[in-house]
């Protein structure tokens, strides 16, 4: 029997919510964000997004681009109650609801999808539900599995419904730019577009001569997310959304060597502390504090997720260099490296490397359990 997954994503969220509870602000371009010289977008309305402004931009570029637009500071606490009623109505329907975000969760709705209406009607009447509740939209895909899901309501956004049959996969995703894939990174996605490859059915079709200098060791994998192809569960029982190590100085740093030993240290820590509860990341951050107490964050995605103490201070280290690049000379009182979307470490093993690793690290984890936290380190963690 084919699962029936949906991905529920919440239509511009903190914008559609601040345009709901001030009707002043319906149909107007709206930013949720600090204004400022420092301020960020944290969500932009569909109304200014046809000017270019998306989330995570600098506010000065937003507003550069639609100077007319209304800026609205964020609320959380609201946004976190309309977020409850709407996960209330997921849990109406099943069970097996995996929460990405405030916004966004997968639902297995496999065991309801012989009813009348099937899997189209559950994901209908969340939508209608949601609408009558909250005042808001969403966009639904529902497909066989969570990668396609998660593509397929983004196809039709806003107030989307887009169904994909399991026999329809490849005629879905072929034509798709290779952008659409979630886990691509944009410099990644630039590199496989340099390449020739510019549709996920080219990717998919595409000799191991040509994806192996860009994907390597991983190239098998990625060939499978072109395909369509994705065995993981939702995960209701899912509940940590972040893993973390960070260390306040007692005097603050400058020094470059100094902050990547130390940062080693706690990619270290936060990668054991994945291991000790059995999970994985896709994305990798680190927390960066000047001395004045501004506070920076860097992330990037990773494909295939990992719980790898290589693989964590790797991209920790490349991510601190950059900042320290256009950064230079601050001095940092904290440093911090951060794990987000986080899910069971259930494929760890596929490919030799991530073996011998994993036997590293299984080494490391258990002379520390009988010998303590300092009894062996690695090289780079130490002065």
């Amino acid at each position: 029997m084919s699962r029936a997954v949906l991905h529920v994503d919440m239509d511009a969220f903190y914008a559609s919510v601040e345009q709901h509870d001030d009707p002043a602000l319906a149909g107007r371009p709206v930013i949720v964000g600090w204004e400022g010289a420092r301020g960020v977008v944290a969500a932009a309305s569909y109304e200014v997004r046809r000017f270019g402004v998306h989330s995570a931009m600098p506010m000065r570029t937003a507003l550069r681009l639609c100077p007319q637009a209304v800026c609205v500071r964020p609320r959380m606490q609201r946004y976190q109650e309309v977020s409850r009623v709407v996960f209330g109505v997921f849990r109406e329907m099943t069970p097996l609801v995996e929460g990405l975000s405030l916004d966004e969760a997968f639902l297995d709705v496999t065991a309801s999808a012989h009813l009348p209406g099937g899997a189209v009607g559950i994901a209908r009447a969340i939508k209608e539900r949601i609408a009558a509740l909250t005042g808001l939209t969403a966009s639904v895909g529902v497909a066989p599995n969570k990668l396609v899901a998660k593509i397929a309501s983004d196809l039709m956004k806003p107030d989307g419904l887009t169904v994909v049959e399991p026999e329809r996969v490849h005629a879905l995703l072929d034509p798709l730019s290779v952008r659409r894939l979630p886990g691509l990174g944009r410099k990644t996605g630039a590199r496989v577009e340099e390449a020739g490859i510019h549709t996920l059915g080219e990717l998919r079709s595409a000799p191991d001569a040509v994806l192996w200098p860009l994907f390597g060791r991983y190239t098998a994998w990625m060939r499978e997310r072109a395909s369509g192809v994705d065995e993981r569960p939702v995960l209701a029982e899912v509940e940590e959304k972040s893993l973390s190590a960070e260390e306040t100085f007692e005097h603050d740093i400058g020094d470059p060597r100094s902050l990547q030993r130390e940062l080693a240290g706690l990619a270290e820590l936060a990668a054991s502390r994945l291991r000790q509860r059995g999970l994985q990341t896709a994305c990798i951050g680190v927390k960066i504090r000047r001395a004045d107490f501004v506070t920076f964050t860097r992330q990037r995605a990773v494909a295939p997720p990992t719980c790898e103490a290589r693989a964590v201070g790797d991209v920790s280290r490349e991510l601190l260099t950059r900042w320290l690049a256009v950064n230079g000379g601050a001095k940092l009182r904290l440093l911090g490296v951060v794990l987000t979307e986080l899910t069971p470490a259930s494929q760890l093993g596929l490919f030799e490397d991530s073996r011998r690793a994993g036997r590293l690290d299984a080494a490391f984890d258990e002379a520390r359990q009988r010998f303590g936290s300092r009894a062996l380190r690695r090289g780079n963690t130490i002065e």
